[in-house]
């Protein structure tokens, strides 16, 4: 057997067309997709919030509007309803300049500060891009605000102006940006990704094992209904599911070791995980059989960039903010998150994430029972010669 003959045999040609075409979907995938950091920062909402009774506050929240390179800039709203909307992570910022701030800033007292407040339970773009921005305004803010109390003190103690001036140059600074970090991740990396690997550890192997048990699905018909055979599926892959899924949380508290009261949490959410990803990749599989599996590589990969542990939606490019909405893996990692390292509650994540794997299972009972032709069932030697023994008895 010649090399080109070896070359166009069904195994040859089906590696070379994965090779090209994995590497066109990823390299397409998630090149544009990251493309977003940082050219969609400015997208990202945050909130200003003046209480401010003096008129230096009011000058603070105009010139960070006006310089600020964010398009989306809340103002008219209550520092509480902003704080509640940053653990949502429907914000990715809120600056808030106190009542008392003017006031502190022409005595002098170290207290004028203005208060950053970032959650770290989300995109870990947002959390470190908005590190940077609040550690550039503190820089600008106590250059700007130094000299200036430092002179307004001592013209209090009537030196003449010029000299002030210059004596204020050697004035410690009084401003200190207070930076408040809400839903603390542990330091690593292995803990800001945690969500996403958990997310991924399901979704990848319910795909493959939607390959394998669609297949046994496929090889059975004849030896019982499709009914049957569905609701077989089903019980499989809930078996793998809860095994699979212990497995993998074990594996997650020896690394990582989060709190021991979140186990079974994490557990169940796992296996719900694993059932949804199962029926959702299974579409494919049931409508196209082995060639469904090549379909679902591209739809796994914008996963990974659709799923919000990096970027969130705010920062999505159109097609992978529309992905956001029906992907499992979506709802998944940002109830992890929430349940993780977050203080809001999973369940609206865990709601939709359930609803996607209802709609799933819903298709694939359609599939079965409208496009898969039925098959009559064969009766095995075994059960004939059952069957007339009973007759004989």
């Amino acid at each position: 057997m010649k090399f080109t003959a070896f070359l166009k045999t069904r195994g040859a040609t089906a590696a070379i067309f994965m090779g090209i075409f994995y590497a066109v979907a990823m390299l397409g995938i998630f090149l544009p997709g990251y493309t977003a950091i940082p050219g969609n920062v400015d997208k990202l909402p945050i909130a200003i919030i003046n209480d401010d009774a003096g008129k230096n506050g009011a000058m603070i929240a105009e010139n960070l509007q006006e310089n600020l390179p964010f398009k989306e800039i809340e103002t008219d709203i209550t520092n509480k309803q902003a704080l509640k909307d940053l653990k949502h992570n429907d914000l990715a910022l809120v600056v808030h300049i106190p009542k008392t701030f003017s006031e502190n800033i022409q005595k002098g007292e170290a207290s004028s500060s203005i208060d950053f407040t970032i959650n770290e339970a989300g995109a870990t773009v947002v959390s470190s891009t908005m590190n940077s921005v609040v550690t550039e305004i503190n820089s600008q803010l106590s250059t700007q605000f130094s000299q200036q109390t430092a002179q307004g003190v001592l013209m209090n103690f009537n030196v003449p102006e010029k000299q002030a001036a210059e004596l204020a140059e050697k004035i410690e600074k009084s401003y200190v940006g207070n930076v408040v970090t809400i839903n603390e991740i542990p330091d690593g990396m292995n803990h800001n990704m945690l969500p996403m690997f958990l997310t991924m550890a399901g979704y990848v192997g319910a795909m493959i094992g939607a390959m394998q048990l669609v297949g046994a699905f496929r090889a059975s018909r004849g030896k019982a209904s499709k009914t049957r055979l569905f609701t077989y599926v089903q019980m499989a892959a809930l078996l793998i599911a809860v095994v699979s899924s212990i497995i993998a949380v074990g594996v997650a508290y020896l690394i990582d070791k989060p709190s021991g009261d979140l186990f079974f949490g994490i557990v169940g959410q796992q296996i719900l995980n694993y059932m949804v990803c199962f029926n959702f990749t299974a579409i494919l599989i049931f409508l196209f059989g082995e060639g469904g599996m090549i379909l679902n590589l591209p739809i796994l990969l914008m996963q990974t960039i659709a799923n919000g542990a990096t970027i969130t939606r705010d920062m999505m490019h159109a097609p992978y903010e529309w992905m956001s909405h029906i992907s499992p893996m979506y709802y998944s990692v940002q109830a992890y998150f929430a349940n993780l390292f977050g203080s809001i509650s999973p369940s609206p994540y865990i709601w939709s994430m359930a609803a996607v794997g209802a709609v799933a299972m819903l298709i694939n009972m359609a599939i079965v029972a409208f496009l898969h032709k039925p098959m009559p069932v064969q009766v095995s030697e075994t059960e004939v010669e059952k069957k007339a023994a009973e007759i004989t008895a």
